[in-house]
C-alpha cells in the first residue's frame, strides 16, 4: 500500500499531468483525459507491461487505486490510447516534459549522457536493417533508441533511428539541435566572449563518438565532449599519476591514480588527456575539451556513465523497454537517409566468399 501512495503524489510531480489539455483531446465521456494517464502511470509503474497485462487485473480494485469505481476494459483503454497517439503531437508533448525535467534539476541538466539501445525485432513483416547488438555479441535486425540521460542515470527523452547513422550523426542533426534549445541556463553571448574556457552544456558518450573533428565542431559551439580516447598505444609513466578523491554526481566518492596532459590534435584542436590507472596497472583514457571543470570533476562525470548503463538493465528487466509497441508497419519517408544498396551487399557477400575459399586453399 505504501508503494502504491508513493506512486500517486510522484507521479503529479513528475510532470504526467502537466500539459495533457494543451496537447491532447478526447471525446466527451465517462474516462478523461487525466484518467487514462492515471490509469497508464499507475499500470506501467506497477510493472504491467503491456496493455494486454490489464486484463487480469481487477478492473474495480485498480479503479480504487486511480480513484474511480472501475478501469475500462482493455477494449475501451486502446480506443482511448489510439485516439490520443493518431494527434500527431506527441513530439511536441514530450519535448515540453523534457524541457520540464531539465529546467527541476539544473543541476544535473549541464552534463548529458548520450547512448544508443538496440531493440531486436524478430518478426517478418519488415527487413529492418541489421546492426550489432552488444549484449548478444551478434548483428540483429531492429531499431536503435538513443537515450539522454542525466548524470545519475534519470531519462530526458529519447531519439529512435529505424535506419542507424551512427552516433555522430544522431548527435549532429537530432540531438545537439535539441538540447541547445531545451538545457536551462545556458550562458550568454558576453559571458562567453568574456571567459574563453566556459561553455553551453556538456555531453557525454563512449568510444562510438569517438571523433577529435567532432569534438572541435562542437567546441566551436562552445559544447564540451567527454569521451573514452581510441587508438591508444603509448603508456605513461606511472609515477606521473597522483592518486586523487573523485565525488561522482550521485555524492559517492573514489580514491583513483589519475594523471593529465594537454595534447594537440592534428585537427588542430587542443583536447585534455587524462588517464586512470588501474591496480592492474591498465590505463583508462578519457579525452574531453572541457578547460573549465577541474581534473577531478571530470573523471567523476566520466565514470558515471555505469548509470545509463543501468538504466538499460532496469529498465529492460522491470518495463520492458525492449518489447514490440504494435505490429502496423509504416514507410520511412527521410531524403536525407543513406542505406546500403542490396546490389553492393550480394556481389560483397560473392568476394568474401570467394576470398574465403582462396584462403582456405593456400593454407
Amino acid at each position: 500500500m505504501i508503494y502504491i501512495v508513493n506512486i500517486a503524489f510522484t507521479s503529479p510531480a513528475n510532470g504526467l499531468l502537466k500539459y495533457t489539455e494543451k496537447y491532447f483531446r478526447l471525446p466527451e465521456g465517462y474516462y478523461g483525459i487525466e484518467t487514462i494517464f492515471i490509469i497508464l502511470a499507475f499500470a506501467a509503474l506497477l510493472r504491467i507491461k503491456s496493455i494486454e497485462g490489464v486484463r487480469y487485473c481487477d478492473p474495480g480494485e485498480f479503479g480504487k487505486i486511480v480513484g474511480i469505481d472501475r478501469i475500462p476494459e482493455v477494449k475501451t483503454l486502446r480506443e482511448k490510447i489510439e485516439l490520443l497517439s493518431n494527434s500527431g503531437i506527441t513530439k511536441e508533448w514530450s519535448s515540453d516534459l523534457a524541457k520540464f525535467w531539465m529546467e527541476e534539476t539544473p543541476e544535473l541538466s549541464g552534463t548529458l549522457y548520450i547512448d544508443g539501445h538496440v531493440r531486436p525485432y524478430h518478426g517478418k513483416k519488415t527487413q529492418l536493417p541489421k546492426r550489432y547488438v552488444s549484449r548478444d555479441k551478434l548483428c540483429l535486425r531492429g531499431v536503435t533508441d538513443y537515450w539522454i540521460n542525466d548524470a545519475i542515470g534519470q531519462p530526458f527523452f529519447v531519439v529512435t533511428k529505424e535506419v542507424n547513422s551512427g552516433l555522430l550523426s544522431v548527435l549532429r542533426e537530432d540531438i545537439i539541435p535539441r538540447l541547445l534549445e531545451d538545457v536551462p541556463n545556458q550562458p550568454t553571448p558576453e559571458d562567453l566572449k568574456e571567459n574563453p574556457v566556459k561553455y553551453r552544456f556538456g555531453v557525454v558518450f563512449d568510444r562510438e563518438g569517438y571523433s577529435p573533428e567532432f569534438m572541435k565542431e562542437m567546441w566551436q559551439n562552445r559544447i564540451v565532449c567527454y569521451t573514452y580516447k581510441k587508438f591508444v598505444k603509448d603508456l605513461w609513466d606511472e609515477k606521473d599519476f597522483t592518486e586523487q578523491e573523485v565525488i561522482f554526481p550521485n555524492g559517492e566518492k573514489a580514491k583513483m591514480k589519475i594523471a593529465e596532459k594537454m595534447i594537440t590534435h592534428p585537427c588542430k584542436q587542443s583536447f585534455r588527456e587524462i588517464r586512470k590507472l588501474s591496480k592492474t596497472g591498465h590505463q583508462t583514457v578519457i579525452i574531453t575539451t572541457d578547460f573549465y571543470n577541474k581534473v577531478t570533476v571530470i573523471a567523476g562525470l566520466m565514470f558515471s556513465r555505469w548509470s545509463q548503463e543501468n538504466f538499460f538493465k532496469y529498465m529492460m528487466k522491470e518495463y520492458g523497454i525492449d518489447a514490440l509497441i504494435d505490429y502496423e508497419t509504416v514507410n520511412i519517408d527521410d531524403p536525407k537517409m543513406q542505406v546500403l544498396n542490396p546490389e553492393y551487399k550480394v556481389i560483397d557477400s560473392k568476394i568474401r566468399s570467394i576470398n574465403g575459399k582462396q584462403s582456405r586453399k593456400k593454407s
